[in-house]
């Protein structure tokens, strides 16, 4: 059963008269924050902070995107007719199966709205992603976290606090902010063991850079199993983060539950062009994953050099901790990186106030992050970017 620090009762101020007020549970949801990317005036900004592709997007994408532009009379597409066709060609589904997505938080908004009520709960791991509490709240139901072992998902943990009035566990694989995954056995594991009445959505929005032969991202569970789903995003490797694009898949049932209360045209024309492009555009894909890949094992070589820890990470992404000693604090080092231009995602709204999470970026803005955390290290002035 869930002790009293699992569930995240919902606290809300007090409330004036005489004026319209949202319904109960609103005013306890703390907005989310997104990554910063402000940096001092005249310094050159790399933003670092929102696991952004550093290669843009596919001149497909682009192009596709461009063309869509000169219809900006016309209503889009409602059914997303080419782009779920682009999606089931590209995973061999049927696409009577996909719903499409003004990215993939919307469809973890309408996955809480269609199956979690007053009195429902929620269940997530301790540093999963924040849209999870608020999906859940905004739904009117309340959160349930679940702690995690080694900044990961800890199944039995999870199967602990799940109770009659659990109607969905959110597992994000790879998990944001903290860059560490489940193998699919494990997931397999966690589903077996959950009542077939709870909802279960696999949240593979970095899915595509994961290389680890004991990875799924739990498209064969969605397409077999009647109480899992799995979302997915063109936001990261495909770089289309700006317009806003993601798509699920799953069991029929699931599937007629979101159509009915999906916005129409919830998804504008260039972003439905611009994904139908960037699915079938394996090249770009591919130069990008090996791209991060390359990088994430040099800048965990670097900086572990430099004394500080770098959870393992599968993602586009690392979580880089710092120590408390004064002058040396994540805090601090968030000031020195931002001085520089390089602005990084601070991640104590995760529980990690002492941890800086890091994009893998260009090939430039690498190095530089790595030559300021050893000047960051060494006590040097962050002006000092020529010394």
């Amino acid at each position: 059963m869930p002790s009293a620090t699992d569930t995240l009762a919902p606290v809300e101020p007090p409330r004036p008269l005489g004026r319209p007020e949202p319904r109960p549970g609103v005013l306890a949801i703390e907005a989310y924050v997104p990554g910063k990317s402000a940096v001092p005036p005249g310094v050159t900004p790399y933003k670092l902070s929102s696991n952004e592709n550093p290669f843009g997007a596919s001149p497909k994408a682009l192009e596709a995107a461009q063309a869509a532009l000169g219809k900006l009379a016309l209503y889009p597409d409602g059914a997303a007719t080419a782009l779920r066709a682009a999606i089931a060609r590209k995973y061999g589904l049927d696409a009577k199966r996909i719903v499409v997505g003004n990215g993939s938080d919307e469809l973890l908004e309408m996955l809480a709205q269609a199956y979690i009520g007053p009195g429902d709960e929620g269940v997530f791991s301790a540093h999963g992603f924040l849209v999870y509490r608020i999906a859940i709240l905004t739904a009117g139901g309340t959160p349930v976290v679940a702690p995690e072992r080694a900044y990961t998902t800890d199944v039995d943990a999870i199967l602990e606090r799940v109770t009659p009035r659990t109607k969905v566990v959110f597992l994000a694989n790879p998990n944001n902010p903290t860059g560490t995954y489940l193998p699919f056995d494990e997931i397999r594991r966690l589903h077996a063991a959950l009542p077939p009445s709870v909802l279960l959505v696999l949240d593979a929005a970095y899915a595509e850079y994961v290389r680890r032969n004991d990875y799924g991202s739990g498209l064969e569970l969605a397409l077999t199993a009647e109480n899992v789903v799995m979302t997915r995003t063109f936001s990261k490797v495909y770089g289309l983060a700006a317009l806003r694009l993601g798509w699920m898949v799953g069991p029929a049932h699931v599937v007629d539950a979101l159509e009915r209360i999906r916005p129409p045209f919830n998804v504008n024309s260039a972003a439905l062009a611009a994904g139908a492009a960037a699915i079938e555009d394996e090249a770009f894909v591919a130069a990008s994953v090996a791209h991060n890949e390359a990088w994430a094992e040099i800048l965990v070589r670097e900086i572990e050099a430099l004394g500080l820890a770098v959870t393992p990470s599968v993602a586009n992404f690392l979580m880089i901790h710092f120590p408390e000693t004064p002058g040396r604090t994540a805090t601090e080092a968030d000031a020195f990186l931002t001085a520089r231009g390089l602005v990084l995602r601070r991640i104590e709204s995760y529980g990690l106030p002492n941890a800086l999470r890091l994009s893998i970026g260009t090939e430039a803005a690498n190095r530089l992050v790595i030559a300021a955390l050893s000047d960051f290290l060494a006590g040097r002035d962050p002006e000092a970017r020529d010394a």
